[in-house]
């Protein structure tokens, strides 16, 4: 996806991706640990473009030679970071497991539509951005371009507690890191028990990104739960970004200050809803994946228990303002077991949402915007442990894709009626796919230098 035969991988500056092609094809993680189905993980490429025969089909499936592994996040060996490097390419999507110990390395260079194993290696990731992963407490350098794990990042006896999501700006010299919890903590599912005890986290990591040194910890205290995905502004100057904190449903932005160090502040909170036939007398939204337009404009984030997808003007980076919502299932629909006795947003509670005949099990989860904005596509399993404490149904009858039209002029969302990915219709049985990632590189992928 180059602009120009002499670059290297990407786009010069996110302002020239926006203008990159539309989406033709796009990779997933598709999961088959804590279904009843006794298969290996796979990459699932499904067809994006609404001009093909085969629009909405999984047209290859790439299985893993193991079980369980649980696939969850994906990076690449180059980003648009390397844009000025011509001897770059972007052409193997790394594929983390969360459980097992393994990395997998895809070649999706040869033939994209058509990925294929390049290699397997042994570690434990959770994300990978780039060039680097971070596992649950360690970050661990891959060298490009043979791909060989080296070691840790970090300075021995750095190393964070837990470890999730990390993101780069390398103008300010800066990289930081979430939370999420210990594995053997949710590993088979969530107990609120174990967020008393501290087996999660509430913190961000700030790191040298030069020495590899910790520079400081921001605790965002229990308002700041889990905290999951982070994401700097996409303009590399910028010395700010949001983070989505799960258990509390808030959204904190991170900055630098003009002393030199960084702080968090609160901006968004969503509130919880007073229930009963739930599991807890409160259900939080629970935000789990969020992600930033390439223009910087909007901030998108999944409620995935109270299942709504909202879009949020952020040109004024503290106030962030809602300019858009839309409801793909959930905890909370008004068919369903759980009835609202209390609900600070809603007047009543949403209806199921039945795409082409398929009801929609589990709530919206990972999500990917198209380059030009005008796309957002979402699937809706968060974690297989977590589908099967929470969305029995959606382990069952396995998840799906979907598209949301996204206004981009004054905000809005609306369901696409006549898009629907199927992964309960999968050969092998329901699967639950994950993550989105686009070949050319996207969203919440690519960092500028």
């Amino acid at each position: 996806a180059s602009t120009c035969s002499r670059c290297g991988p990407g786009y010069k500056t996110p302002l020239d991706a926006m203008k990159g092609p539309r989406e033709e094809i796009v990779y997933l993680p598709c999961i088959y640990r804590n279904t009843d189905i006794q298969k290996p993980d796979y990459l699932a490429t499904v067809d994006v473009n609404p001009q093909s025969p085969n629009f909405c089909k999984v047209i290859h499936r790439l299985p893993m030679p193991n079980l369980k592994d649980e696939l969850h996040h994906s990076g690449w060996n180059a980003c648009s970071s390397c844009y000025d490097d011509p001897s770059k390419r972007r052409n193997r999507l790394i594929l983390p497991s969360l459980i097992s110990s393994r990395i997998y390395v895809v070649d999706v260079g040869t033939d994209p539509r058509a990925p294929r194993l390049h290699k397997v290696h042994l570690s434990k990731p959770s994300v990978i951005n780039c060039k680097s992963c971070l596992y649950r407490n360690a970050l661990i350098v891959m060298a490009y371009p043979f791909i060989y794990v080296i070691g840790n990042w970090e300075q021995p006896g750095e190393a964070a507690p837990f470890g999730y999501d990390f993101w780069y700006q390398p103008r300010h010299n800066v990289m930081i890191s979430t939370e999420w919890g210990a594995p053997k903590a949710l590993g088979n599912g969530f107990n609120p028990a174990d967020v008393r005890a501290g087996h999660y986290g509430q913190r961000l990591h700030v790191w040298d990104w030069t020495t590899h040194k910790r520079i400081q910890i921001l605790d965002l205290g229990e308002e700041g739960a889990i905290p999951l995905e982070i994401r700097f502004l996409h303009n590399p100057a910028a010395a700010e970004g949001f983070v989505g904190c799960a258990l509390q449903s808030t959204v904190f932005r991170f900055y630098k200050t003009p002393k030199g160090n960084w702080a968090a502040e609160k901006v968004i909170h969503i509130p919880g809803k007073k229930v009963k036939g739930w599991a807890l007398p409160e259900m939080p939204g629970l935000i789990t994946d969020i992600l930033i337009s390439l223009d910087d404009r909007f901030l998108y984030f999944s409620n995935w228990l109270h299942g709504d997808i909202r879009q949020y003007d952020i040109t004024d980076r503290r106030n962030p303002r809602m300019v858009g919502q839309v409801f793909l299932a959930g905890s909370i629909l008004k068919d369903g077991p759980v009835k609202v006795l209390e609900d600070k947003e809603l007047d009543s509670q949403p209806a199921p949402r039945i795409i082409k005949g398929k009801r929609v099990q589990g709530g919206p989860q990972m999500l990917q915007l198209s380059l030009d904005g005008k796309r957002l596509y979402v699937t809706t399993s968060l974690y297989s442990a977590w589908d099967k404490q929470f969305y029995p149904d959606l382990v069952k009858e396995g998840s799906v894709m979907m598209q949301i039209d996204v206004d981009t002029d004054k905000g809005g969302l609306k369901l696409n009626e006549n898009f629907l990915v199927d992964f309960g219709a999968e050969p092998d049985g329901p699967a639950l796919a994950h993550e989105l990632r686009y070949p050319g590189g996207d969203c919440t992928s690519d960092i500028w230098l």
